[in-house]
C-alpha cells in the first residue's frame, strides 16, 4: 500500500506546478464551492493511478488545484465510501497521498442529518470532535510509516482552527452551530430509533463520511477542521422522508455560507 501512495504522489507531483500546504474534501451537494477557486489543473480521479473513482450523484470526482483565499489548495470535489465497496485503505487513500505532497491543514465538508433538536435545516455545524461508528478503522492492518502505530485523538478537528471559524463567522454575521458528528457505514438513512440513539450518545449529527479521513490525517499529523451541513433532521416530531435530491438541495443553499467561512480562514491560516 506504502508503495501505491508513494507511486500516485510522483505522479501528481510531475502534473502539479503549485505548491499546496492547505486540502478540502468537498462532500455531496458541495462540489460547487469549486468555484470559488482559480483553477490551475483540474485531474479527473479516473486518471490518477491506484485512485478510486467516486460513484455517487453530486460527487464529480476530480482533483482540482489552484487559489481560493489567496493559497495554493488542492481541492477533491467528490470523496469515495466505505458504502461503495470501497475498503477503508481506499476510502483513506487520497489523504496519505496529500501528506506525500506536503498537505499540512485539510478541511473537510459533509452533509449531515441533525440529532440535535436545537438544529435546523440549513444550519451549519462546526465539527468539534465525532464518534467513529464505522464497521472498520481505517488504521486497521499493518503500519503505515506515516505516523504512530497508536495515534492520539484527544484533538481531532484543530481547536485553533475552530476558533478562528468562529471569530470569522461572527465578523461575516454568519450563525454556526457546534457539535459531534456520528460517522455511520450508511448507506439508508437512520431510523428513529437510531436517530434516538446517536442522540443519546452524544452526537449532534449524522453521516456517512469524514470520520475515517480524519483519522487518518490526524495518524500523519495532519491538522483538521470540518463542518456540516444540516440537510434533514432526526428529532422526533421533525422526522420526514427524505431523498439523496432532498440532501443536495439543502446543502447547495448553505453551502455560499460555508464557502465564505473556509475562504476567510485558507487565507488567514
Amino acid at each position: 500500500m506504502y508503495k501505491k501512495i508513494q507511486d500516485t504522489a510522483a505522479w501528481l507531483k510531475e502534473r502539479i506546478t503549485t505548491n499546496p500546504e492547505t486540502a478540502i474534501i468537498l462532500g455531496t451537494g458541495l462540489g460547487h464551492l469549486s468555484d470559488e477557486i482559480q483553477k490551475e489543473t483540474i485531474i479527473p480521479y479516473s486518471e490518477i493511478p491506484n485512485f478510486p473513482v467516486s460513484t455517487v450523484e453530486g460527487h464529480n470526482g476530480q482533483l482540482i488545484l489552484g487559489k481560493l483565499g489567496g493559497k495554493d489548495i488542492l481541492a477533491m470535489q467528490g470523496r469515495f465510501h466505505y458504502y461503495e465497496g470501497y475498503s477503508m485503505k481506499e476510502v483513506t487513500f487520497p489523504i496519505r497521498v496529500m501528506y506525500e505532497l506536503g498537505i499540512k491543514t485539510l478541511f473537510v465538508s459533509n452533509a449531515a442529518g441533525g440529532t440535535n433538536p436545537s438544529f435546523s435545516i440549513g444550519d451549519l455545524m462546526i465539527i468539534t470532535d465525532h464518534i467513529n461508528f464505522m464497521p472498520e478503522n481505517p488504521l486497521h492492518g499493518p503500519n503505515i510509516p506515516q505516523g504512530p502505530r497508536f495515534p492520539d485523538m484527544s484533538e481531532a478537528y484543530d481547536n485553533e482552527l475552530i476558533d478562528l471559524a468562529n471569530s470569522i463567522a461572527a465578523e461575516l454575521n454568519i450563525k454556526v452551530r457546534h457539535g459531534v458528528y456520528l460517522a455511520t457505514q450508511g448507506p439508508t438513512y437512520e431510523t428513529p430509533s437510531e436517530y434516538r440513539m446517536f442522540a443519546h450518545w452524544g452526537a449532534d449529527a449524522v453521516g456517512m463520511s469524514t470520520a475515517p479521513e480524519v483519522i487518518v490525517a490526524r495518524h500523519c499529523g495532519i491538522r483538521c477542521f470540518g463542518i456540516s451541513i444540516i440537510t434533514d433532521l432526526g428529532v422526533h416530531g421533525k422526522i420526514v422522508k427524505v431523498t439523496h435530491e432532498d440532501v443536495q438541495i439543502a446543502a447547495r443553499e448553505a453551502q455560499p455560507r460555508m464557502a465564505a467561512i473556509m475562504r476567510e480562514m485558507i487565507a488567514r491560516s
